[in-house]
């Protein structure tokens, strides 16, 4: 039995903590930086940790991968693997931390107009106090309720909203960090009541284009809108036009419909629009890395007792 580990993030306690628990079940663990550094003698891994397109695109005997991050929608396509019954794990539960205080961070730059201060200060400019926002008292909706959206609104609690609404396909959320949880179906009925809209969305056929022109204009004026999840689920050009136009007060996105963002895209020269580069999660946290590293050893742990795999993606569903 053959585990390729392939990761530049990882660091070493990382690597001691699978090769031990590796030699538990008299596995061979060999590790690689990055896919174009396994020598095909490795191709015949049994199971990977990382990133592996290549290597699953021609390997018959691969029957697990464990992607080190939360969204899988790339692999969801014909042909991606050569085994179709090779098992995909994600490490979704390990990104809530990192992203959700990257969130709060957008919201506060935004609200509080830091963004404009910096600028201006990095010019030797004092400027007067202007108009801000509060999070307290803010009616929030956070579209996508899963490890990303909950942690999100666990934070965002301590600041007061006036209310915290969840929107999910299910309808359902458990957490209690929510004060509603609608299903997507009613989120016509949801947004004219948002005054920051929280989005952290996985990729799917669902969830493309779901930030519509039409529900756009549905939010009221002076909201805001914060993407973390995937760029396909807004309609750019329809974001684009209500910032400009002052219909939305701000936006923050994380991702984009294309990555890197074209530098001819007209979204670089918004003044109310925050961009970041991917950033919000990424292993660039010590927190994400030891649970990503946890949560692969937790079902390595069911892979050889036997046991369904507890973080096993629903190919149908994408996630």
């Amino acid at each position: 039995m053959k585990i390729l580990v392939i990761s530049s993030n990882l660091e070493q306690k990382h690597f001691d903590l699978i090769k031990k628990a590796a030699e538990v079940y008299k596995a061979e663990a060999v590790f690689y930086k990055s896919e174009k550094e396994v020598p095909e003698y490795d191709y015949d891994a049994d199971i990977i940790y990382g990133f592996a397109p290549s290597i699953s695109k021609v390997s018959r005997k691969l029957k697990w991968l464990c992607v080190p991050w939360a969204g899988v929608d790339s692999l969801m396509v014909p042909g991606y693997f050569a085994n179709e019954e090779c098992l995909v794990t994600n490490s979704a539960g390990a990104y809530g931390v990192s992203i959700a205080e990257h969130m709060i961070a957008a919201a506060l730059v935004m609200f509080r107009r830091l963004d404009e201060f910096f600028e201006e200060t990095r010019n030797g400019k004092w400027l007067f106090p202007r108009e801000q926002k509060s999070l307290k008292n803010c009616r929030v909706t956070v579209l996508g309720t899963g490890d990303i959206g909950t942690s999100f609104a666990k934070r965002l609690r301590a600041f007061e909203p006036a209310s915290i609404t969840g929107v999910c396909r299910s309808g359902k959320n458990s957490s209690g960090f929510f004060d509603k949880v609608y299903p997507v179906t009613v989120l016509n009925d949801v947004l004219p009541e948002t005054e920051l809209l929280a989005m952290s969305l996985p990729g799917t056929q669902e969830t493309a284009g779901i930030l519509s022109e039409e529900r756009i204009k549905l939010l009221p004026r002076g909201a805001y809108v914060i993407n973390v999840g995937r760029g396909s689920a807004i309609d750019e050009d329809a974001l684009a036009e209500n910032l400009l136009s002052g219909h939305l007060a701000g936006a923050a996105l994380d991702v984009f419909a294309k990555e890197p963002l074209p530098k001819e895209s007209p979204l670089w020269k918004i003044k109310n629009l925050l961009i970041t580069p991917h950033v919000a999660g990424n292993m660039t946290v010590e927190y994400t890395k030891d649970r990503n590293v946890e949560m692969f050893l937790e079902d390595l742990d069911n892979y050889f007792k036997g046991k369904p795999l507890k973080y096993l993606v629903d190919k149908k569903l994408g996630y």
